[in-house]
């Protein structure tokens, strides 16, 4: 038995208004816009606006070695730390930052989304601000040897310990050293690979110095900050001249105690001499 047309025309119209419904719900949150990455020493976090209100996001990420892969599911923030996605810092990435309703247990075959810039680690990451750990002259104060404080990525080794950004990038990164004598302006520079870089100088100078980490073949955020700069003294590094004055302190401590001492020790000496010498005179006494 058939339903009567009327009611087929109104179930049809019913069910019409309701896909409309559905759709315009599912219309009704925006989509992600100004997606950026921020990445500082390989450490990586995807950004975008707006806000959501009564509406979830969640991002995908995909390389060209690898598939899309999620992360962040479900957020209501507005960033992601994507970095253990990145582990090939030489692969070129992007992302999606999907809108869904939440509660939602899949995402839809067609999902609102958008799509991110791409992003290659090794090419576009920031280097972070080195620094001088240590530095020494020779004993013919001829020699200046420095040893750099290097930024660290967040990849571990298979030791366990955390890879500098020169680990990742390998021989792609160098660190310059920027040196001057304290009494001059005119700068000259060395260049090494490794984590230290030993220079000559004027015996009997004061230089000072700085270091930069430079990745010559990219053609965006090439250098790093410049690190605090630091001087020597015309005897030696800043430590020598510390260790010259504890010397010299403790010298001069020493010598004061040593005198006193000997002072305290003669004085008893001739104390006890003057009073054995009046007992040799003193008459003895009658019985």
């Amino acid at each position: 038995m058939r339903a009567p047309r009327p009611l087929l025309l109104a179930l049809c119209s019913l069910w019409h208004l309701s896909a409309s419904v559905a759709v315009t719900d599912a219309q009704a949150f925006p989509t992600a816009v100004n997606i950026t990455w921020s990445s500082l020493n390989f450490k990586t976090i995807l950004e975008w606006q707006p806000k959501p209100t009564n509406f979830v996001y969640t991002v995908e990420i995909s390389g060209q070695k690898s598939d899309w892969k999620k992360k962040c599911i479900y957020t209501e923030n507005t960033e992601c730390d994507v970095t253990d996605q990145l582990l090939d810092v030489n692969d070129t990435y992007r992302a999606r930052v999907i809108s869904s309703l939440p509660g939602n247990e899949e995402v839809p075959e067609e999902p609102l989304y958008t799509l991110s810039p791409s992003f290659t680690p090794s090419k576009q990451t920031k280097i972070g601000q080195p620094g001088i750990k240590s530095y020494v002259l020779n004993d013919e104060k001829t020699k200046l040897k420095v040893e750099i404080e290097e930024p660290m990525s967040p990849y571990r080794s298979l030791s366990g310990g955390f890879r500098s950004v020169r680990d990742v990038l390998q021989t792609e990164l160098r660190y310059t050293l920027y040196y001057w004598r304290a009494s001059s302006t005119g700068k000259k520079q060395a260049t090494t690979t490794t984590s230290e870089i030993e220079i000559s100088v004027d015996k009997g100078e004061s230089y000072c110095f700085f270091v930069q980490a430079t990745v010559p073949s990219r053609r965006e955020n090439r250098e790093s900050p410049e690190s605090p700069t630091q001087c020597t003294s015309q005897q030696g590094s800043v430590l020598d001249e510390y260790v010259v004055l504890i010397a010299v302190v403790s010298a001069v401590v020493l010598i004061i105690i040593i005198a006193v001492v000997l002072s305290v020790t003669l004085y008893k000496c001739k104390k006890s001499k003057q009073e054995a010498a009046k007992k040799e005179h003193m008459p003895l006494n009658e019985a």
